[in-house]
């Protein structure tokens, strides 16, 4: 299983300096992946924007969204920049889409969430070039596609339009779950081989607390839900080494560990946690 490990794009106090020097330590260090998150309504860095400004001071990481949210922008446009991505980067863009759970992120884009599902299906296709013959370039040959979600319609799109699944998190046993059911959806369309599964996890390996904080503010929309979502952050090596171990088992192909602070202390030690 490749370990990849994500951009601090969406914790508290990230600037230009730490995410280029985040990356280019990355790019050197044991892990297989950058990937970034996808909000609106918070203080965040748009995905696409954060991965071409990575793609020039990266050569060997694959740059990925886990996930963006596809809805949120028009189409074309979307097409247009992750295949721009993907062109800068050499060719290493995994393009992770979702519907997205947070709906104030629909209300602040001025975009009517209520056909979301119908609306990304659409753009799977599009992306895919089976709708404009990928008459918007750069090409998006090569372009590795994933789709997130928990619903029977989302593992449907990912079978149908996709080359494998984004899981949005939880203990190696829920990724087990829903890796199930995608492979489940991908032997229904008799497409041959299997998904390719992608999975992820938070790390607070330093400044404990802050992550915590993040945390809580990130997933206040769920409510209740956000307590179980700090009690999985990754607070110790040992920690980080038993999801590793737990998600490999589970089938997964590539696991990303996200940061909840914004110190490259934490990737420090994420990098001796994973390497050793």
């Amino acid at each position: 299983m490749n370990v990849g490990v994500g951009l601090p794009t969406t914790t508290p106090g990230a600037d230009r300096t730490l995410v280029v020097e985040w990356a280019k330590r990355a790019d050197t260090g044991p892990f297989s992946s950058l990937a970034v998150l996808d909000r609106v309504a918070y203080d965040s860095y748009d995905p696409f924007t954060a991965l071409a400004a990575v793609a020039g001071v990266t050569d060997r990481v694959r740059l990925a969204t886990m996930i963006a949210v596809g809805p949120l922008r028009p189409t074309a446009l979307l097409a247009k920049e992750a295949a721009s991505v993907h062109a800068l980067s050499g060719g290493r863009l995994t393009l992770g889409l979702a519907i997205g759970a947070r709906l104030e992120d629909y209300e602040a884009a001025g975009v009517d969430h209520s056909e979301r599902g119908r609306r990304l299906s659409e753009q799977l296709a599009y992306v895919r070039g089976r709708v404009d013959e990928e008459r918007i370039g750069p090409s998006r040959d090569g372009i590795e596609l994933l789709v997130g979600g928990a619903s029977g319609p989302a593992f449907a799109r990912m079978a149908r339009y996709a080359d494998g699944y984004a899981h949005g998190g939880g203990p190696p046993r829920a990724f087990a779950g829903a890796a199930a059911r995608a492979e489940a959806a991908w032997q229904d369309l008799g497409r041959p081989g299997r998904p390719r599964l992608w999975g992820q996890g938070y790390f607070a390996l330093g400044q404990v607390e802050q992550g915590h904080a993040y945390l809580r503010d990130y997933y206040a929309f769920t409510g209740p839900f956000a307590e179980r979502v700090v009690a999985a952050n990754l607070t110790s090596a040992r920690a980080v080494m038993d999801f590793v171990r737990g998600y490999e088992e589970a089938g997964c192909d590539e696991l990303v560990l996200f940061p909840t602070v914004s110190d490259l202390s934490e990737l420090d030690r994420l990098t001796e946690a994973v390497a050793g």
